[in-house]
């Protein structure tokens, strides 16, 4: 009896320390994710995990109005989406990936979303109780969400009478221990090693749907801590909650039996459950009736996802504008002549930004020399588009645009899987451009150095009638060339714009600054020279080009 007493205490114990820990390790959540707030996110990703992160996106795709493949990778789209999420959700980070990627052409919209993180920003109490819910619901390394609640149909259902015959078998080979220990004991020992061989077999199969379950099962409990809060400035999006909660009652019901209790903190029922599971096969004889209930319920699952991963989603672009020095709220209009204009605008990723400030109401062509900024401007022009359009937010003072649709043709390279060289890569990408222009929004288009993969005599040509047509119809063209020709000869078309630099003893020092007018400076020879270059290199270089310049001709060596 003494034993017994002893036993217990220790239970009582066991249990009383994993409820303080589970609500110690809600305290030092809290904590941290108010010490996150305004921060860069601190998070690992691997290949997989983006692989995962994309899926949502995939199935919501939209070919003409999204942000293709070429653009997100030119822009580097994906540093931008982990210097904003700050979701606490594995649902929150794949509908945020997918909202980056899908410019909106609606003010109404926008403006619901400038509301909800302008109120998370300044209600700092209702958005911690809010994250804190969605970093309970966790997020996962290499699935994704709505990828597998939406392919539930590949799947089998399981044989139950199979699994209930293994457990009763199991069962009645204990029970006839007490009969003939011999037999008994022997059944017993078939059954626990059939059973737990056939356990691991199955579980293997569908180990994927059931980590998704057991997410499902977090994020049904974690609803229905939310739907407590009461908070009537998100109840448009927690209508649904309710509903999820009836729909998915015979889900959750019996569910600790598939499941471990709360990850934050361990729990010495689950350790005597998952030998139970091995034996018995509850929790595979469980996954039938909650695949039946997915399947049966899914598009309110759908739903569900969706307001969540929204919710999710404003509090980490909320998060994003207290990162940064300085936002503005973007002026877009439409059913105008394709125009922008920026006062103070930046690149968010860079440490020590330099501002600019430009005003375009026809397409912008951008000369200056290596190195002097001209890249780095049209991306920031490039990305600001895309934020505003996508969490209401643009990295300058002001921010006045036309609604766009935006494109860009910058950082190709060749494609040695299908064979193309760089040219054929890079007239590829401008012609599907080209394609879209004089749709019903206007195109934005950014384009580096156009047609660099071919000869300056039928570059400047080619380059001369492309431009000239992306700077035609519903469309703004912001080219950066290297081409000085093409200023002289795109003239009417185009304003231009260029960066300088400053020549200071051994070393060229540039301002990243914008002017007007086209670039006169040069740099490249004398780039050559402070590299170490031949002094008769550097002369003779200089030589030719002071005679191409003199005369229009290349003078042949001898």
């Amino acid at each position: 009896m003494e034993y017994l007493y002893i036993f217990l205490a220790i239970l009582v114990f066991l249990i009383f320390k994993s409820r303080y820990d589970e609500k110690e390790n809600r305290r030092k959540l809290y904590h941290k994710l108010k010490q996150a707030w305004g921060e860069i996110p601190d998070e690992e990703y691997t290949s997989e995990k983006f692989e995962s992160i994309k899926k949502y996106y995939l199935s919501v795709k939209d070919k003409d109005l999204d942000i293709d493949d070429i653009t997100y990778n030119d822009l580097d789209l994906k540093e931008i989406y982990m210097m904003l999420n700050n979701t606490g959700s594995a649902i929150g980070e794949e509908y945020l990936y997918a909202l980056l990627r899908k410019p909106v052409f609606s003010e109404e919209e926008l403006l619901e979303r400038n509301r909800l993180m302008n109120y998370f920003e300044s209600h700092e109490e209702d958005r911690l109780k809010l994250q804190t819910q969605f970093a309970l619901m966790g997020k996962l390394n290499k699935l994704s969400i709505y990828e597998y609640i939406n392919r539930t149909d590949n799947i089998q259902s399981i044989n139950i009478a199979k699994e209930y015959f293994m457990a009763l078998g199991l069962v009645a080979s204990i029970a006839a221990i007490l009969i003939n220990p011999m037999i008994g004991g022997s059944l017993t020992v078939f059954f626990i090693a059939n059973n737990m061989i056939t356990y691991f077999k199955k579980k293997a199969e569908i180990e994927s749907y059931f980590t998704v379950f057991s997410y499902i099962l977090r994020l049904l409990n974690e609803i229905k801590e939310i739907r407590k809060l009461n908070i009537p400035q998100i109840e448009n999006y927690t209508k649904i909650f309710e509903e999820a909660e009836v729909a998915f009652r015979k889900f959750k019901k019996g569910s600790r039996i598939v499941i471990s209790g709360n990850a934050m903190a361990g729990d010495i029922a689950d350790m005597i459950l998952d030998y139970l599971r091995m034996l018995f096969h509850v929790d595979i004889i469980k996954f039938n009736t909650m695949l039946t209930t997915l399947r049966k319920n899914r598009d309110i699952l759908n739903g569900l996802y969706e307001n969540i991963g929204y919710l999710d989603s404003m509090i980490a672009a909320a998060s994003f504008r207290k990162q940064i020095d300085y936002y503005s709220e973007p002026k877009l209009v439409s059913g105008t002549k394709p125009y922008l204009k920026v006062e103070d605008i930046f690149h968010p990723i860079l440490e020590e930004p330099v501002v600019n400030s430009i005003k375009a109401d026809r397409s912008v062509l951008i000369t200056g020399s290596n190195a002097s900024g001209k890249s780095t401007f049209i991306k920031t022009m490039a990305i600001n588009a895309i934020l505003s359009q996508t969490i209401y937010t643009s990295v300058s003072k002001s921010y006045e645009a036309s609604y766009f649709r935006v494109f860009s043709s910058m950082a190709l390279r060749d494609d040695i899987f299908s064979n193309e060289s760089y040219y054929i890569v890079e007239i590829k990408s401008l012609k599907r451009i080209l394609d879209k222009i004089n749709g019903k929004y206007p195109v934005l288009c950014f384009v580096d150095e156009v047609l660099r993969g071919t000869n300056t005599l039928e570059r400047i040509a080619a380059s001369t009638q492309i431009l000239h047509s992306l700077s035609q119809g519903n469309t703004l063209c912001f080219a950066a060339t290297h081409d000085i020709e093409l200023t002289a000869i795109l003239e009417n078309h185009f304003d231009n714009f260029h960066f300088m630099e400053k020549v200071q003893e051994n070393d060229i020092l540039f301002d990243y600054k914008l002017y007007s007018g086209r670039a006169v400076s040069k740099n490249a020879i004398k780039l050559l020279e402070i590299m170490g270059y031949s002094k008769d290199i550097i002369e003779h270089a200089n030589e030719l080009a002071n005679e191409f310049l003199l005369n229009g001709n290349w003078v042949p060596l001898t």
